[in-house]
């Protein structure tokens, strides 16, 4: 035992001759001990040499973002390099992030979770951590959102001792699933999420095996893009490994060890002292939907055709020390769909929250993690615990239920004054327009059009929401250029066009949505699929704003775009107002599909089938009815509101000149003052609305997948079942 013993410490690679497992294990002690990061109690380096300290952050922030764009330089996949969808971070030998790049900042914990989990199965025994190696990991289960973020991680070794992880992240175009695409639909268990690389070593010497990249190769419909992007990461994190390596020998290594621990200790400090200067405590509350339909999908299995909908609820406390609890009690089971989430997950998105609201700076890290507390209830959507779950859609269901963090936040800005950091809950992005089969060179591929990364934000406290201009998981988004698309996908853009009507209403709009018109061209056969909300609202506005128009799907197969063309008539460009379709004018079809299903598994399309792809807006903040008119005619003017809603929303009466759309001022006064009067008349107590309430649900008088809903989050938590009983002043045995 004795000389086993000592080849074990012979083999160790942590430092002053420990292991990672146990350099892990006393940092966690140390915190679970302490409260502080790694015991740190007092900022010294910081304190004693501010210069010097910032000197280091910024030249490793500064090699991440350097990281990144040469990666987007090597990528062809038009997700990375339009989008933008990667991003590169630096973390300790335990795995907490110390800096990250710009990008998809979803990833400040996911990583984490990675290394952590290859240090917690003794990866530095067997397979063994060795300077040159190569690890690759797109398990959710271990350290990810879904299969299609894809993790590469190098460690950084100095004087046969690590020091260190670099690692990238990019989101592929096909991940090679059950269905097409990179965010597949139709999934009901993990074994069809598609290439699954848990944690794997691909890599020694600085060169991947063989044999990994074979594998890879024959997994994915688009092996050009997957080696590319794969490239792109694996030349990313060395570039940041050169970087830490001259800056130990710039700084000395006793100075960088100290510095990195003490970076991620001031981030836990910035947050805590940032969440109290933001917000006040207390217990904030709300609950977000999702809903999906897929009780007559015949290609899926007899237990996944369903209709449900997702219950969402999420608890936010802020203690007086600054730390921030969320809470899913009462969350539903999780289902036989491609929409589960893990607690890796749902920690990415949280920290696509807290990064651009609370955080909104270069300072982002593990530290800000150690400053939060999460509960996700074991059994639910957002904790199954069972590594058979499918998660390849997990955004489906993050992004909604995230969207109760950002009412959350802004309440609580409001409350201490912050007006100008208030926001409604932005829009969820759907309808992603993605599939595969024999493109327009006659190669099998896959394509994920992610235009749909432009979706509308919600409005602020004084202003509207931007149009058409990131999504919550990609600050920095972009819908990418047209001619781009064109060269990856068999489908040509016939129109890209702001979407009216999709902007939630309020005294200030939510940004709104766009929408593409596409023509499937020069292929034999191509499967289409998309998922979007449809029918129900997952969130609302702020303070009497509305909620952004949920999607619709519209497909025209066998139509006669080729006779108008030959005739030299008006082709559609676009849907615009659904009451008065630019593309119900100018065609007819053998088959429309157009409904509020807003779901299409894998579908085939054909020479010049259309398909409609729309975006969703953001929520809007305050009344409707306060609005100032002469915003609504300029909506109406530009094509972001029909002119129907202008008085039936908005109150507002328009007059015409010509092209010219003006206000009415006094008929506008008249008509606002007889819609509150309405309210008025219509309104009932609280009392009234609950007594009703009861004698509801004491009757079971609900739709199916609500009743569904709500058994399931009655069994999994007793805690909800509780409090669903006693606001309805229910019998203690109620069940649904």
């Amino acid at each position: 035992m004795k000389a086993v013993r000592t080849l074990e410490t012979a083999a160790s690679i942590g430092w002053n001759g420990t292991s990672l497992r146990a350099m892990l294990e006393a940092n966690e002690e140390a915190f679970a001990r302490t409260g502080r990061y790694a015991g740190v109690e007092a900022l010294e380096l910081k304190e004693r040499e501010p210069i010097l300290y910032e000197k280091i952050f910024s030249k490793l922030r500064g090699a991440l973002v350097t990281a990144r764009a040469t990666a987007m330089n090597i990528s062809a996949s038009p997700i990375v390099k339009e989008i933008g969808e990667l991003c590169f971070s630096v973390y300790t030998p335990e795995g907490d992030s110390i800096a990250l790049s710009t990008g998809i900042i979803v990833h400040v914990h996911t990583m984490s979770d990675a290394i952590k989990y290859m240090i917690r199965e003794d990866f530095e025994n067997n397979p063994g951590i060795a300077d040159g190696d190569i690890f690759i990991n797109n398990d959710p289960h271990i350290g990810d959102v879904h299969n299609a973020d894809v993790q590469t991680l190098v460690p950084i070794f100095h004087d046969d001792a690590i020091i260190g992880w670099a690692g990238g992240v990019t989101h592929e175009i096909d991940i090679g699933a059950l269905t097409p695409g990179s965010v597949p639909v139709g999934p009901t268990s993990r074994f069809e999420d598609g290439i699954d690389v848990p944690a794997l070593k691909c890599g020694a010497n600085d060169t991947l095996f063989r044999d990994h990249e074979l594998r890879c190769a024959k997994a994915t419909r688009a092996p050009t893009f997957w080696k590319l992007d794969e490239k792109a990461r694996i030349a990313g994190n060395h570039l940041i490994r050169r970087a830490v390596l001259e800056l130990v020998e710039e700084i000395g290594l006793d100075t960088y060890k100290k510095a990195i621990r003490e970076i991620i200790e001031e981030g836990r400090r910035s947050f805590l002292q940032r969440i109290k200067e933001l917000t006040v405590p207390g217990r904030y509350r709300s609950t977000a939907f999702s809903t999906y339909g897929f009780s007559g999908e015949e290609r899926l299995p007899a237990h996944a055709r369903i209709d449900c909908i997702a219950h969402m609820p999420l608890e936010m406390t802020i203690e007086r020390d600054g730390m921030l609890g969320l809470s899913m009690e009462g969350a539903d089971k999780w289902g036989y769909h491609s929409m589960n989430c893990t607690p890796s997950g749902m920690q990415g998105a949280v920290w696509v929250v807290l990064s651009q609201l609370v955080v909104p700076n270069d300072k982002v890290n593990d530290g800000a993690y150690y400053g939060t507390r999460q509960y996700y209830p074991l059994g639910s959507w957002a904790n199954p615990g069972d590594p058979s779950v499918s998660t390849g859609i997990a955004w489906l269901f993050l992004i909604p239920s995230f969207t109760s963090l950002v009412k959350h936040l802004s309440r609580a800005f409001q409350a201490r004054g912050y007006l100008e950091d208030v926001i409604a809950p932005y829009g969820v992005t759907g309808n992603v327009f993605q599939g595969g089969g024999l493109d327009q060179y006659g190669a099998q591929s896959a394509t994920t059009n992610f235009e749909f990364g432009c979706a509308g934000t919600g409005a602020g406290f004084c202003r509207d929401g931007l149009d058409f201009a990131a999504a919550v998981w990609n600050p920095e988004g972009d819908m990418g250029e047209v001619e781009i698309w064109e060269t990856v996908e068999p489908f040509l853009y016939l129109g890209r066009r702001v979407k009216p009507n999709t902007a939630g209403p309020g005294k200030f709009r939510g940004g709104a949505g766009i929408e593409s018109l596409k023509m499937a061209w020069n292929t034999p056969h191509y499967e289409l699929q998309n998922i979007n909300s449809g029918k129900a609202f997952e969130n609302s506005g702020l303070w009497g704003g509305y909620p952004n128009a949920t999607g619709y799907r519209k497909n025209l197969k066998r139509n006669n775009l080729a006779e108008v063309v030959a005739a030299r008539k008006p082709y559609p460009v676009r849907d615009g107002d659904t009451a008065a379709s630019e593309i119900d004018r100018c065609l007819t079809a053998e088959l429309v599909q157009y409904d509020d299903h807003t779901v299409t598994l894998p579908h085939a399309f054909g020479e010049r089938d259309l398909y409609l792809s729309v975006q969703n807006g953001g929520k809007g903040l305050g009344d409707p009815l306060e609005r100032d008119p002469r915003s609504v005619a300029e909506d109406v003017a530009t094509g972001f509101l029909s002119e129907r809603f202008a008085k039936t929303t908005y109150g507002v009466v328009l007059t015409r000149a010509n092209d010219d759309v003006d206000v009415d001022m006094e008929a506008t006064a008249a008509e606002r003052a007889s819609m509150r009067a309405t309210r008025r008349a219509e309104a009932r107590p609280v009392s009234e609305w609950r007594k009703a309430q009861r004698e509801r649900v004491l009757r079971g008088d609900m739709i199916e997948p609500v009743r569904r809903m709500y058994r399931s989050a009655m069994e999994l938590s007793t805690a909800f079942a509780d409090e669903f009983r006693a606001f309805h002043e229910l019998p203690d045995d109620y069940t649904l």
